[in-house]
């Protein structure tokens, strides 16, 4: 297995680029590609063999880690996780953005993805070409950042060196040029309330 390298753009990509990402995902396929933060591993949330695969890539065990989902609107969110008047008030003022949100899972989420934690990380980023993909491909995008650890700044930023490092364990890797360095920043709205768990590209500055 040797992946493909394709350039994608912030707009105006071809649906034919837009199906051919859809139609590796939907083959069981692992991507990687940019967000409005950093680049990131992901495959739908329905293909528990990719699943398995970004886990033997970032070394960890489903069981053990909270998985996040983009979603392409607000609208679709509800199916997945279960949002407060709440929580959905606080996604309708920071997504699209750079932020991901821990909600409760619904029950259409994959049991491999749960596993006792019962909560969901909430995704949409502000970058148009992924979430004219997740549209496209009709149910969420598990995403994950890349691994970093040890490794040169632009080992996960440099699209280039990306694909030369994972060409041999991922099926797609696009092109959007150079990524950002930090992840997205993680917020619990459970209970109600905000809670950062991380602060990233995001502005946490509300929510402290």
């Amino acid at each position: 297995m040797e992946a493909q390298l394709i350039k994608i753009y912030e707009k105006n990509n071809s649906q034919a680029l837009i199906e051919q990402v859809v139609q590796v995902l939907n083959k069981n396929g692992v991507i990687i590609y940019p967000t409005d933060t950093m680049y990131a591993l992901g495959c739908s949330i329905q293909s528990a063999q990719a699943i398995a695969r970004i886990c033997e890539i970032k070394q960890i065990k489903p069981n053990k880690n909270r998985f996040s989902f983009i979603c392409a609107d607000l609208s679709s969110i509800a199916n997945f996780a279960k949002v407060s008047d709440f929580a959905f008030k606080t996604l309708k003022r920071y997504l699209p953005g750079p932020y991901t949100f821990v909600l409760p899972a619904s029950s259409k989420v994959p049991s491999v993805l749960v596993q006792g934690k019962k909560t969901v990380g909430i995704r949409i980023p502000n970058y148009l070409p992924i979430l004219e993909i997740v549209k496209a491909l009709g149910h969420p995008l598990l995403t994950t950042t890349l691994p970093q650890e040890g490794l040169e700044i632009e080992d996960y930023t440099d699209p280039s060196l990306i694909f030369d490092m994972y060409q041999n364990k991922v099926d797609l890797v696009l092109d959007g040029d150079f990524g950002g360095l930090q992840p997205s920043s993680v917020i619990d709205l459970q209970d109600d309330e905000t809670e950062v768990i991380r602060e990233g590209a995001g502005d946490c500055s509300d929510f402290l």
